[in-house]
């Protein structure tokens, strides 16, 4: 089971029952029928395999095996970049600290491990305005 971290807090998942596609799948079959596909994108993977596709993905979800492997933020970047506007999804077990970081990078939503949800409640993930360190501190 999994929760869905979005700026509002946990939310309910609208691809919940949703067949994701891997990426191994689409690239040898470039004529897979259909628009507003979800695709699983590994994070060992270049971005750049996507571009023909793009118009015809709605849903990106891409992999974060690990709390401390940050290669998914530079995938997320690329694909913004690429002209991607579907939806972005950090998969793993990301903690609070790296929230702001996948929404500056494009992602719009993270995929919690209900574990990792469980030890970070919900208000610890609601969106807050940024303030530095220090007015924190001294506030």
């Amino acid at each position: 089971m999994t929760v869905l971290v979005t700026d509002t807090g946990f939310s309910p998942d609208p691809w919940a029952g949703a067949e994701f596609t891997a990426l191994d799948a689409l690239t040898a079959n470039p004529e897979m029928p259909g628009q507003g596909l979800a695709i699983d994108m590994p994070n060992d993977r270049d971005p750049a395999e996507l571009a023909p596709f793009l118009d015809r993905i709605a849903m990106i979800r891409v992999a974060f095996p690990g709390m401390g492997d940050g290669r998914g933020f530079s995938i997320a970047r690329r694909l913004r970049a690429m002209g991607y506007t579907g939806t972005l999804r950090a998969s793993g077990p990301l903690i609070v600290d790296q929230a702001r970081a996948a929404r500056r990078v494009g992602f719009d939503e993270i995929e919690l491990p209900e574990s990792v949800a469980e030890r970070q409640p919900e208000e610890l993930w609601l969106a807050r305005p940024a303030a530095s360190y220090r007015a924190h501190v001294f506030a």
